[in-house]
């Protein structure tokens, strides 16, 4: 008898199919994708790999140590020697700047991702869940957000001292209930679908449903809003440190900065433009870049597809399924549909 092998990886032991998997091949690809269909966001994602490399580079690109101080060349203008001048205590200008970068990108993303987290989870619990438990988390999250966010940041901020840590924390006490408020919303249309049904029936356990079928159509909307709302932390953390009660001195930060050059803006205003435009230009790439991707990955907010040699690369975008099956899939029923007369 002739023994006919299946492909290598095509079945697990026990017979059934695997899983397709995704390797860096489909992500440099669906990458590829994203840049040729958003220009405007690839050019954000370019000046962000910027800020993040720099961030990341700060010890080998900043001519000197950011606390090192130079008392001969106090509030000395841009030269050979310091590139964008010294400050009031003789420190370099662009060092500190380079160094600023790590502080602000380290706490947006600490306090982005663990908002995101926490947000989303308590979200998908309260909406799929329902009754009681929906009613005592979105009781507690209004309360959160019935408060001012400066005025319940601050609060938070002056109990627990300026340090890193304390402003992560105040910030994603703030931003946590923003999350939460999206993927309830989501998690309560999800739940409704006739596919999550089917789950049901078949006998799918709670968690499997919540994983397979609830957190992937979840991913689109979540990301958008982190990547909106990482522009948002950074202004944050600016205002703490310019107001004293985020990263503690002399921790170079960009708020910081500000907030001490802003007494010698007349004689020295070199010591506040350069801070002050990276981190307009940083809020900028983010805010770009969140509404790229909310272009690019929800299937409502498609372009339609031109026919023949009309194409280009802004008519060659396709829902993105494996983002966002439920959408991708009313996307592709209404398109096959058309119209409907009245």
């Amino acid at each position: 008898m002739t023994e006919v092998l299946a492909p290598t990886g095509a079945r697990d032991p026990g017979g059934r199919p695997e899983p397709p998997r995704r390797n860096l091949r489909g992500a440099a690809a669906a990458l590829g994708r994203f840049l040729r269909a958003q220009p405007l966001g690839a050019v954000a994602l370019v000046l962000i790999t910027v800020f993040v490399l720099a961030a990341l580079l700060a010890p080998w690109l900043a001519p000197y140590d950011p606390l090192e101080q130079f008392r001969r060349h106090i509030l000395e203008e841009p030269s050979g020697q310091f590139l964008l001048g010294t400050d009031d205590l003789g420190r370099d200008v662009l060092s500190r700047t380079i160094h600023g970068a790590r502080t602000s990108l380290l706490i947006g993303v600490a306090t982005t991702g663990v908002s995101l987290v926490l947000g989303t989870a308590i979200g998908v619990v309260s909406g799929y869940f329902g009754r009681a438990v929906d009613v005592v988390i979105q009781r507690v999250m209004d309360a959160v957000q019935a408060v001012p966010g400066i005025v319940l940041l601050l609060f938070i901020a002056v109990i627990l001292g300026p340090s890193v840590r304390n402003t992560v924390i105040a910030l994603t006490v703030v931003i946590t209930p923003s999350f939460n408020r999206i993927a309830r919303g989501e998690t309560l249309r999800i739940r409704e679908e006739r596919y999550v049904e089917a789950a049901r029936a078949t006998g799918a356990s709670t968690p499997r449903i919540l994983a397979l079928h609830v957190l992937p159509n979840l991913f689109a909307s979540v990301f958008t809003l982190g990547s909106l709302i990482f522009a948002g932390v950074i202004i944050a953390e600016s205002a703490l440190s310019f107001l004293g009660i985020g990263a503690p001195p002399p921790t170079p930060s960009w708020g910081a900065m500000l907030s001490e050059g802003v007494r010698y803006v007349e004689r020295a205003p070199w010591i506040i433009l350069v801070p002050a435009a990276l981190l307009s230009m940083a809020v900028f790439s983010f805010n770009l870049l969140g509404d790229a991707l909310r272009d690019h990955l929800d299937p409502r907010l498609q372009r339609p597809a031109v026919d023949g040699a009309a194409r280009r690369w802004w008519a060659r975008r396709r829902p993105p399924a494996g983002l966002a099956p439920s959408l991708a899939r009313a996307a592709e029923e209404k398109k096959d549909t058309g119209p409907t007369d009245t």
